[in-house]
């Protein structure tokens, strides 16, 4: 049997390094808890698809809900409070 592959190099070349930098690190950590919260809201999204929703599953995605939206208004001030000289124009 005859393997078939491709014979010529690559367009584009790989970096040496696969890691992600140390800026890209804190980036993923900053966003963490809207991941978190968005996984969250999925779960309990997810787990009422097979059946009636209850009041218990309706509070849980409000609060899943409510959970995501403080995440990514803490992120939104995070960043603002980053990029804020503090000069008044």
């Amino acid at each position: 049997m005859k393997l078939i592959v491709a014979r010529h190099t690559g367009v584009t070349p790989l970096p040496a390094d696969l890691e992600p930098s140390g800026a890209e690190l804190d980036a993923i950590e900053a966003e963490m808890p809207v991941v978190l919260a968005e996984v969250e809201l999925l779960d309990a999204l997810i787990a009422q698809l097979d059946r009636t929703p209850s009041e218990f599953d309706a509070r849980r995605i409000r609060r899943a809900r409510n959970r995501v939206l403080d995440a990514r208004r803490d992120l939104a001030n995070r960043a603002a409070g980053l990029t804020e000289s503090g000069d008044a124009a």
